[in-house]
Order: structure tokens, then C-alpha cells, then sequence
């Protein structure tokens, strides 16, 4: 199996840091927005029918920021390893990890079998 290249794979994984960043941006705005709305002591959604209420968004939306900023991190890690010359090879068994599993996810960090191994990792 041949190694990904790494010009290739450091531009993929650029673009993809530039979601998650503009990303947590956005969820970063809608969240003060959720904030300062619930400071507001005349909000009350709590019998609002129609939608969930600030709390359950703010809760959302809290998860969602924790799991974007794992996400960048991971990133950041990948193209720690690319300036390494180690991406693309499994962390654990050091095989070449497939290009398509790079394709769908370019911060793994393990070939499939030992991801499979340790679920407990999600990368």
C-alpha cells in the first residue's frame, strides 16, 4: 500500500482546520447569543411548545464546541505528523493506514484493525 502524499494530505487537512476553526467560530457566536438571551429574566422558553428551550440549546451547543475543539486538536496533531514525515502510518502497529480511511477521516491516527481493536479512540 503506498503512503499518502504528504502535499496532498497537508492541503486536506489545512482546508478541514479551516472548517472546524470558522466552525467553532459560529457555534462560538450562536452561544453568547444563547447566553446573553437567558440572562435576560423576562426569557421565558421554558413552556414554549414549538422548540426546544435555551437551556437544552445551550447544552447543544456546549457538546458540540467540545467535540469541534477535539476535532482541531487532532488536526493540529495530523499536521504535526506530516512535518514529521509520520502521516499516514498507524500509531500502533506502524502499517500504512489505507488512503481511503485518510480520505474520510485525514487525522487518523490508526490503520482500521487497530481501531477496531480500541474503540475507546476515535481517530
Amino acid at each position: 500500500m503506498n503512503r499518502p502524499d504528504p502535499t496532498e494530505s497537508e492541503t486536506s487537512l489545512i482546508i478541514e482546520r479551516a472548517r472546524t476553526t470558522a466552525l467553532i467560530e459560529s457555534m462560538s457566536a450562536r452561544l453568547a447569543a444563547v447566553i446573553e438571551a437567558t440572562a435576560d429574566a423576562a426569557s421565558d422558553d421554558e413552556h414554549d411548545p414549538e422548540g426546544t428551550t435555551l437551556a437544552v440549546e445551550r447544552g447543544q451547543l456546549v457538546a458540540q464546541l467540545e467535540r469541534s475543539r477535539v476535532r482541531l486538536d487532532e488536526i493540529d496533531a495530523a499536521l504535526e505528523r506530516v512535518g514529521r514525515g509520520s502521516y499516514g502510518r498507524c500509531e500502533t502497529c506502524g502499517t500504512v493506514i489505507d488512503p481511503e480511511r485518510l480520505e474520510v477521516l485525514p487525522a487518523a491516527r490508526q490503520c482500521v484493525r487497530c481501531a477496531a481493536r480500541n474503540p475507546s479512540r476515535r481517530w
